[in-house]
């Protein structure tokens, strides 16, 4: 059972990120205000529920949550700050969308480089463990997956419509056959190694 908050007193935003490991497309992150009650019987890890399950939940987070935001960094700024701090810019623009400002921030993961004053809180695997963190993970990954289905229209043969841009066979396949794109995170290693480029 996820639990509806970290300190019953504070306005809390539950933040995290979806694709840090992809080769491909942005990180995106997203910051969520649940009520101190708010109840949902699917509410979970986004890597716990089918695609079909996040967008119905999707729906009811951006109805139900007090406020939410959605953060993106490009390929671009991951190649030149990093893909840690990438993730963290992408954190910083999503708590900047909400319309109310917390006083608490539970971030996922073991780490986090503050933009701002507001206290905060690291939990490891807390989309597992807090619905408002759970919420904004459904919320990342949905709306990256979106957009990578989106690009996967004008960049086809890198198979982004179903692996999003994670190093799958049938992206690796399409780096060989096409090499990379301006959405390639061209400081990750795009193929085991540049041997293959050339096979005799």
């Amino acid at each position: 059972m996820l639990r509806p908050y970290f300190q019953k007193e504070k306005i809390e935003a539950g933040c995290d990120e979806a694709g840090r490991g992809c080769l491909a497309g942005p990180v995106v992150a997203a910051a969520v205000i649940l009520p101190k009650k708010y109840r949902h019987k699917m509410l979970n890890d986004s890597k716990q529920l089918s695609e079909k399950q996040r967008l119905e939940i999707k729906k009811d987070i951006i109805s139900d949550a007090i406020a939410w935001g959605v953060g993106v960094a490009s390929p671009g700024e991951i190649d030149d700050i990093n893909i840690l701090n990438a993730s963290y810019l992408a954190m910083h623009r999503a708590i900047e969308k909400l319309k109310v400002t917390p006083e608490l921030l539970l971030i996922d993961g073991n780490r986090y480089k503050p933009a701002s004053d507001i206290p905060y809180e690291c939990i490891i695997k807390g989309d597992g463990k807090f619905l408002s963190i759970a919420a904004a993970s459904i919320l990342a990954k949905t709306y990256r997956d979106d957009l990578m289905r989106q690009l996967a229209i004008d960049f086809p043969g890198y198979g982004w419509e179903t692996n999003v841009g994670y190093p799958t066979r049938a992206h690796r396949d399409g780096l060989k056959e096409m090499g990379s794109t301006p959405h390639h995170r061209m400081s990750f290693q795009l193929l085991p190694s540049q041997l293959e480029l050339f096979p005799d």
